[in-house]
């Protein structure tokens, strides 16, 4: 039987009864299953590609259009390689120090307190997305306001006004009829299909974008969109750095990493599926920004999925906008238990640290699960737009769990395995976390007190 570090002893469970028990060292919950004998790379591939390709496809646009075509599918393929660098440092240290859960690296390495603190970004980070996918869930459905004018959704364009096609009723039907069953999985592997239907849409919205800019570029009606990023004052320089949260946050899926990897039948294969599902996601994420601002220019919306609302001037335009927001907004529905999955986990974690496995335990399973989703349910209609939900948890929560803790994991190196190159890495990644989401977050604030002149978003 694998031991358990003296962190995840003394922090999280004990040694027998680990958060997501490890096929190889407890069986118990093994036996409230059918036989399960551990995850396909396959599967895992496609649930940790649903982890990361969630709302944040649907920002990245806007953030390529401020900084320009160039920097910003620069930024995109930089975030991607520090996020790969992030994850290899978590998973060898949780090697290291035998532990199973990222919380119980943190653990490890800081104590209890540091665990507290990373499950709470993990929270903070994980229900800011779930009330943005259940925004974004809204707005397709029922539609949206702005400027005073009402952008109809699909259920309203097809069937008219409806109570029952209220944005307030369709959130219900949607969490009772999709969400309930979805949640209730105990296993992230039974997630497997729904998560490779989810990127399979995703795919579906980058082929339709990209159809659309095709016709259009034949037909002469498209410009050349903008390379480098609009700079007319100081202002408008440093609201560049509001786009790196956003950037961020549409990569984090550390908080998934080790329940993946505890669940597949070769753990050795992790490596080779993170870099597979970074490459699938970061070439989804440069086909969308890139057709995305070819298409839409300055006039791209925070929420690009707005632009498909009226006439994209090619035949057929209605039938495009409704198959783009319908997958869409079916990719949401399916990425939602995955992202689920592990907020309650942490949670969990948070509330009853030393308790036995929430799987094993239905009143609290099911406890947490409804507070979690009324609580998720409340927030989508408190929420102003996606753009501010990007901003906040992108420039706290998001930096903390995909780089600052990772990175102060291995400059702690409490178990030797550090390189000399791990430690630059390490240092060049919290010094872009801090001043980015420094400079964010005062920008964000100044742009409350004077009137920007600068880039438009």
């Amino acid at each position: 039987m694998t031991l358990l570090s003296s962190s995840d002893r003394k922090y999280r469970r004990p040694p027998r009864t680990p958060l997501l028990p490890q096929k190889s060292d407890d069986h118990s919950f093994d036996a409230h299953g059918s036989g399960f004998d551990g995850a396909s790379a396959s599967g895992a591939v496609f649930n940790l590609s649903t982890t990361i390709v969630g709302a944040g496809i649907m920002g990245l646009p806007a953030t390529v259009n401020q900084l320009g075509l160039i920097p910003g599918l620069l930024t995109i393929v930089c975030v991607s390689m520090l996020t790969e660098s992030s994850i290899d440092m978590i998973l060898r240290f949780s090697r290291a120090s035998k532990s199973s859960t990222y919380s119980g690296v943190a653990a490890d390495a800081f104590g209890g307190l540091g665990r507290n603190i990373l499950q709470a970004c993990i929270v903070v980070n994980n229900l800011g997305m779930l009330v943005v996918y259940m925004i974004i869930i809204g707005d397709v459905l029922s539609g949206t306001w702005e400027d005073g004018f009402h952008h109809k959704g699909v259920m309203e364009e097809w069937f008219g006004e409806h109570w029952w096609t209220t944005r307030s009723a369709l959130l219900l039907f949607t969490t009772v009829i999709v969400f309930a069953p979805l949640i209730s999985f105990k296993r992230v592997n039974s997630l497997r299909y729904t998560s490779a239907l989810s990127v399979g849409l995703a795919v579906v919205f980058v082929a339709i974008t990209a159809g659309v800019v095709i016709v259009k570029l034949m037909e002469g009606k498209i410009g050349m969109p903008r390379l480098m990023p609009k700079l007319v004052n100081q202002a408008s320089f440093w609201k560049l750095f509001t786009t790196v949260p956003v950037v961020v946050t549409a990569y984090i899926c550390h908080h998934n990493i080790l329940p993946i990897e505890n669940e597949l039948k070769d753990p050795t294969q992790m490596k080779s599926i993170v870099r597979k599902s970074l490459a699938l996601c970061t070439s989804v994420y440069i086909a969308t920004s890139f057709f995305g601002v070819v298409l839409f220019g300055d006039h791209t919306m925070d929420d690009v999925l707005a632009n498909f609302d009226g006439d994209l001037g090619i035949p057929y335009s209605s039938l495009l906008d409704d198959l783009v927001r319908v997958s869409y907004g079916l990719h949401l529905m399916l990425v939602f238990p995955i992202v689920f999955f592990s907020l309650r986990l942490s949670v969990d974690g948070l509330l009853f640290p030393y308790a036995i496995p929430i799987a094993l335990d239905d009143r609290r399973f099911f406890s947490i699960t409804l507070a979690l989703m009324g609580f998720i349910l409340v927030g989508a209609s408190c929420v102003p737009s996606i753009w501010d939900a990007f901003q906040f948890t992108g420039a706290t929560a998001a930096v903390s769990v995909g780089f600052i803790f990772p990175a102060a994991i291995t400059l702690r190196n409490t178990h030797g395995v550090a390189t000399k190159n791990d430690r630059l890495i390490s240092w060049m990644m919290i010094f872009l976390a801090v001043s980015t989401s420094t400079v964010a977050v005062t920008s964000d604030i100044y742009s409350f007190f004077s009137v920007d002149q600068g880039i438009t978003s």
